[in-house]
């Protein structure tokens, strides 16, 4: 990316990342880390003495990039909401969720990523998955950090697992049919999102079919490996990262689309 792109970048991943370390800072109440979020808010609306550190940096790339103010306060809200665990009771529950968490990150990057428009659809689609594919991962370490479950509970009924079951980290036929649904849910969504990638627009959405590579790579380790999430997390070497993101590069490089 050219460098202003790339600095832009960083400064929205650096509040992305302020966001997400305020609403998961343990060493201070719900209510600390609410109002915390809600400076952000604030800042987010217009400028004030005593405003975060950034704030001024992140509503300049917002501006300057012509970004939808909403979408900031739509990452604020998800990250509000796992101040305290929550359920979600069906897939279209957990969707809205995914849209605040992943799908708004996406939108937002849209416009510092150079890309056009219609790439909405695909933004969307991609957040969903990849934030499908950490839910995946990270079913051990949620129920370490506060028995927090973001599984759809409507699907844990579908395959007679219940909400105890997870808790006590059953690692069943039942769970690993569970679990090879998700996947397969996820499959769906990142096929859907390569469908999605509008013609012309291989350039600037290199970044984002590396994180889709990448991910997708992850789950179908998860998959092979049986997901054993309950003591482990997943990842793939940095051979194979750097592996994919060259391909993807050179792709985005050579191509006219």
């Amino acid at each position: 990316m050219p460098k202003e792109r790339r600095d832009d970048l960083v400064t929205f991943y650096a509040f992305c990342r302020l966001i997400d370390d305020i609403a998961d800072d343990l060493g201070h109440t719900p209510e600390e880390r609410r109002k915390g979020l809600e400076e952000w808010r604030k800042a987010m609306n217009e400028p004030y003495h005593g405003e975060p550190h950034l704030a001024a940096e992140v509503r300049s790339v917002r501006d300057r990039r012509e970004i939808e103010p909403q979408l900031f306060h739509d990452i604020i809200d998800g990250c509000e909401s796992d101040l305290h665990p929550q359920r979600f009771g069906t897939w279209e529950d957990l969707q809205q969720y995914n849209y605040r968490v992943a799908g708004a990150v996406g939108l937002a990057a849209l416009p510092i990523f150079g890309a056009s428009p219609d790439s909405r659809e695909y933004a969307i689609t991609l957040g969903n998955a990849l934030q499908l594919t950490n839910i995946l991962r990270d079913v051990g370490e949620d129920l370490s950090n506060g028995v927090r479950i973001y599984l759809p509970l409507a699907d844990l009924a579908r395959f007679q697992y219940t909400e105890r079951d997870l808790i006590g980290r059953v690692h069943d036929g039942r769970f690993l049919a569970m679990m090879a649904y998700q996947a397969d849910r996820a499959d769906e969504l990142y096929q859907k999102a390569a469908d999605l990638r509008p013609a012309g627009q291989r350039r600037p959405l290199v970044a984002p079919e590396i994180m889709r590579h990448i991910y997708h790579s992850i789950l179908k380790k998860m998959r092979r490996n049986n997901f054993r999430v309950f003591d482990r997390r997943y990842s793939i070497s940095k051979s194979h990262k750097v592996s994919l993101m060259l391909r993807e590069i050179i792709c985005g490089k050579f191509s006219n689309s």
